[in-house]
């Protein structure tokens, strides 16, 4: 929305209309049965692994850190879904630079568990590492380690083995709980030595579960918490405990079953995932109210979010976004979304507010759960690619002033004003709260239809004229600190606060373009200087108006009036205010403005040391602590004139990104593979499948034995099956019935010959959610009597179900389940073959069980000089597996942070697969005739930028159509001139 400045002086002058700045102010400390209740005041320095000793509580209002009032502003990051422990800082490194103060991290079990009671937590999976680095970086931790994590990811975060278990998993069946306990003893072991209680490290909160809202009034689920909870305790871990509701329902708040006695040190919180295309939710001040009123389910313990949408996934096919992605996840969740549906929650009363996803990262191998592909991307503020996206707008601008404006962190609902009153018609609703001890008022102003609004907000008694952009929101403050100045009122939203030097400095934000209306309070008329940017100011009644255009940042200073330091006005229009960096440092905040990140920040004697990145070139602009003289960028020194806004500002400006260049993927190599379904291949090696019994929830189909391939020890990728039988001269066909996730599919052979291939259908609107697949598929065949023969099948299984109704989906069948022939009943020996043992560095979950997976052919070094030389595009027709590499070298500059992607292409009619190694590393499957991921992230670390790599792609072809690959190519995703040190990640080659 923008103003003109006839209709902004216009409206300015409109009678006050509702909206009373009149609050108690009292404390209701003394209210029966509540704990006293903390003062407003500053919020906690950002943490670090100090060694010191912390307090780590919360009251109704918000969580205490050592007494002082904290809002959690968190964003969901994972670090399984980003293979490259360096890269875990730049991650890191942006949410703190972006305003976040808070990370939180799922842990993983399958990830980290390839047996049972074996657990690593080595390279890629080094949790300490995370940990550490998080404290480094000075963020919070919230620690999330199941045991069940749903997140999308295989048996959502339940090992392979476990399904082959007895007992009933998310409940108190003692098998199971056996297995908990030494996963979760594993995890506390770590996590125990990095809680901010005792300055180990920055973990402040701990959630017991994940979204349990099955067996809540069943004793089995009253006690499975309870047990949760005693051993979470008895390992060590000491800060609050959660768990994260599924939805609205108030289960699991406190005292809904047994802490051991413990009482004031368990939270209730609750998830939601909103429509942006309906109202935003009011869940908590202004909700419903009661148990299923959100927040109000715990009137006193903070409102808690531990997952609130910053996008959605996406299935195979794209069902949910049409075919375009998360490209349209995020389109559909940007940043208006975020301000319209955080801004609601501030205004609800939600002070520990975590984002899920923040950045998503990549499911890379078998990790992801059947009803998601390769990519988790989310549509999250930060991109697979590691880009930061407009997203991040809204985030940084509340982020930091969470951390300026300490009554945000304790607001009492004053009441909700209908649109009426506000001179805007209907759609537009405004909340007001009010701080008990300062006496600051808060009106968030959420417009919900598309078209602009202005709203006459009643501030600091005047009619101040606040723009309200459709389908957008903003938050207005009146009665703050502006360092040693008072804010009477402002039309715009502020960001920060603070002291730089011999002055005070306050950034207010807003659309470009709109004009904004600000008013200071002044014993006597103060000296008002513009100094960049289009503003005017006019002096009455003790009151300094300022209106200011917002177009990059206009300046203006302030000094005089009554006040001893200046105060200096930054009002940034959003592209702008995502260049204004604040950075907390023992010797005092530094606010930098300019560069497209703002990494670190160091301050020795008089000189300022960053770090940070930049794309173009761009301005170095630095307000820091008296005595400030000298800036280093980079590591090296940079030239800098002090200037009238009290900076140092570059002579020069910093350079941008050099230009990356990526070489074409020429020199293929082919060979086919699938020797499995030729009739002499020796399998006396293989599993003899001739079980009786399972501990899946499939069913064994009567008269055959148990062929479901986890309870043979095969748990990921492709599965094959030979059958041995004899006397089936009758036969007209086969009937193979198979179980596998979305997407799975079937091949078969008789006796080397192909039958044909069953692929499960492509999810529509109405099955994305189905994680479990069964299908028959019946061949024709004329086995030659008097002769044995060899039936050969290979099932892509996908991966195992989520159990997000705790009734053991993730134990479906896998695999092949039944054979059976029309016109005759042979008796067949079946043997199965699957994954190899799990790869030492990269995991139970890089492989399954290809030929070429068992002999090392998608590992660097393997080799690979007797096959067929092969230029793509290729397009063979043929049943099964054909395997493509090539090698390549990369010579990125050390400064830049290059992130590069693989790109897949071909005519969409063809059907294949394929599976993308680099390195050894499986960074995922494509698609081609079902999409819709056609580019797969590589991650740096895994990806040799300054070195040589190898690329290997197996292609699984139903021989129905051309099989490619297509055209296959490098391509640059982003580039940044800076970036994190990234070292290797360990890639062993095949053995020689």
């Amino acid at each position: 929305m923008v103003l003109s400045r006839r209709t902004f002086s216009a409206l300015a002058g409109t009678a006050a209309l509702g909206l009373s700045l009149s609050g108690s102010g009292q404390d209701e400390a003394s209210a029966a049965g509540r704990t006293a209740l903390a003062p407003t005041g500053p919020a906690p320095a950002p943490p670090a692994a100090d060694g010191r000793r912390h307090t780590v509580g919360f009251d109704r209002y918000s969580m205490l850190v050592d007494g002082r009032r904290l809002v959690i502003w968190s964003g969901e990051v994972h670090p399984f879904r980003l293979p490259s422990p360096s890269l875990w800082r730049d991650v890191l490194q942006k949410l703190r630079a972006h305003g976040y103060n808070t990370v939180s991290i799922y842990v993983a079990w399958n990830y980290h568990s390839p047996a049972p009671g074996v657990h690593d937590f080595t390279g890629v999976r080094d949790l300490d590492l995370f940990l550490r680095t998080a404290a480094e970086t000075g963020l919070y931790v919230i620690v999330r380690p199941g045991p069940y994590i749903n997140a999308e990811v295989d048996a959502g975060g339940f090992p392979g083995w476990l399904t082959a278990t007895p007992g009933t998993a998310r409940t108190a069946d003692p098998t199971y709980l056996g297995h908990v306990d030494r996963w979760l003893t594993a995890v506390d072991r770590i996590v125990a030595r990095h809680q901010y209680t005792d300055g180990g490290g920055t973990v402040v909160l701990y959630q017991l579960e994940n979204e349990y809202d099955d067996h809540v009034t069943e004793a089995t689920g009253r006690a499975y918490m309870a047990h949760l909870y005693r051993t979470v305790r008895a390992d060590g871990i000491d800060v609050p405990l959660f768990h994260n509701d599924k939805g609205r329902n108030g289960h699991w708040a406190p005292g809904t079953f047994d802490t051991g006695g413990e009482r004031g040190r368990y939270l209730y919180g609750f998830d939601g995932y909103p429509s942006p295309f309906k109202t935003p939710p009011d869940w908590g001040h202004f909700g419903a109210g009661g148990t299923k009123g959100g927040a109000t389910a715990s009137p006193d313990t903070p409102g808690f979010i531990p997952e609130f949408g910053g996008g959605w996934f996406d299935p195979w096919g794209g069902a949910e976004f049409d075919g375009l992605g998360y490209a349209e996840s995020r389109r559909t969740r940007d940043a208006a979304y975020e301000r319209r549906f955080y801004l609601t929650n501030l205004a609800n009363g939600i002070t520990v507010h975590n984002v899920y996803m923040t950045f998503g990262g990549t499911s890379w191998g078998w990790l992801p759960a059947p009803i998601v592909y390769t990519s988790y991307d989310y549509g999250a503020a930060i991109d697979e690619a590691r880009r930061p996206t407009e997203k991040l707008t809204p985030m940084h601008q509340i982020g930091h002033l969470l951390h300026s404006v300490p009554e945000l962190a304790k607001l009492d609902p004053v009441g909700r004003v209908p649109s009426a009153t506000l001179g805007t018609g209907p759609g537009v609703t405004a909340y007001h709260l009010a701080n008990p001890d300062t006496g600051a008022h808060v009106h968030v102003l959420r417009n919900d239809t598309s078209a602009e609004a202005v709203a006459s907000v009643p501030l600091a008694g005047t009619s101040v004229p606040v723009p309200v952009p459709g389908l957008d929101a903003r938050l207005v403050v009146s009665g703050i600190l502006l360092g040693r100045r008072t804010l009477r009122c402002s039309s715009a939203q502020p960001m920060l606060t603070m002291t730089a030097g011999r002055q005070d400095v306050a950034v207010f934000t807003g659309r470009r373009g709109e004009a904004t209306r600000t008013c200071l309070e002044a014993a006597r008329e103060p000296s008002v200087t513009v100094l960049e940017g289009a503003a005017r100011h006019t002096f009455g009644d003790g009151a300094l108006w300022i209106d200011a255009e917002l177009d990059g940042v206009t300046r203006v200073l302030v000094e005089g009036g009554g006040v001893a330091a200046p105060l200096l006005l930054l009002f940034a229009d959003d592209a702008s205010s995502r260049r204004l960096w604040r950075y907390d440092t023992p010797s005092g905040p530094v606010l930098v403005h300019g560069p497209a990140l703002l990494r670190t920040a160091a301050i020795s004697g008089g000189t300022v040391t960053l770090t940070g990145d930049t794309v173009d070139a761009a301005d170095l602009e630095v307000w820091g602590p008296r005595g400030t003289n000298a800036l280093r960028w980079n590591r090296r020194a940079v030239p800098a004139r002090a200037t009238p806004s009290g900076s140092l500002r570059a002579a020069q400006r910093l350079p941008g990104v050099a230009p990356v260049r990526l070489p074409a993927l020429t020199a293929w190599r082919s060979a086919a593979e699938n020797p499995e379904s030729a009739p002499g291949h020796d399998d006396s090696a293989w599993r003899r499948a001739d079980r009786t019994a399972s501990h899946a929830t499939t069913p064994v189909p009567a008269g055959q034995p148990v062929l479901f391939a986890d309870d043979y020890g095969f748990h990921y990728g492709d599965v094959w099956y030979r059958g041995h039988f004899a006397d089936a001269g009758a036969a007209e066909s086969v009937a193979l019935s198979y179980v596998a996730g979305t997407q799975g599919l079937l091949m078969a052979w008789l006796d080397g010959e192909p039958l044909g291939t069953h692929r499960m259908p492509v999810p529509d609107g109405k099955t994305v959610r189905k994680g479990t697949w069964s299908a028959t598929a019946t061949f024709p065949c004329r086995p030659r009597p008097g002769r044995a023969h060899v039936l050969s099948v290979l099932v892509r299984r996908m991966q195992h179900d989520e159990d997000g109704r705790a009734n053991d989906t993730h134990k479906a069948a896998r695999g092949l389940t039944a054979a059976r022939f029309a016109g005759a009943a042979p008796s067949i020996d079946w043997r199965i073959q699957g994954e190899a043992a799990p790869d030492p560095v990269r995991g139970p979950l890089n492989n399954g069980g290809l030929y070429g997976e068992r002999q090392g052919w998608h590992l660097p070094g393997f080799a690979d000089g007797g096959w067929r030389e092969t230029a793509l595009p290729h397009a063979g027709k043929r049943q099964g597996v054909t395997w493509y590499r090539t090698g390549f070298k990369l010579a990125v500059d050390s400064g830049v942070d290059a992130s590069i992607g693989l790109r897949l292409t071909d005519d969409p009619s063809r059907a294949y697969r394929a599976q993308i190694f680099l390195n050894g590393w499986n960074m995922g499957q494509y698609i081609n005739d079902v999409g819709p991921q056609h580019t797969f992230v590589l991650p740096n670390g895994v990806l040799r930028t300054r070195g040589s790599n190898t690329l290997a792609l197996a292609v699984l072809s139903d021989g129905t159509t051309p099989a490619g690959p297509g055209r296959v190519e490098l391509t640059l995703l982003g580039s940044a001139a800076g970036g994190v040190p990234v070292a290797p990640v360990d890639s062993p080659g095949a053995a020689r």
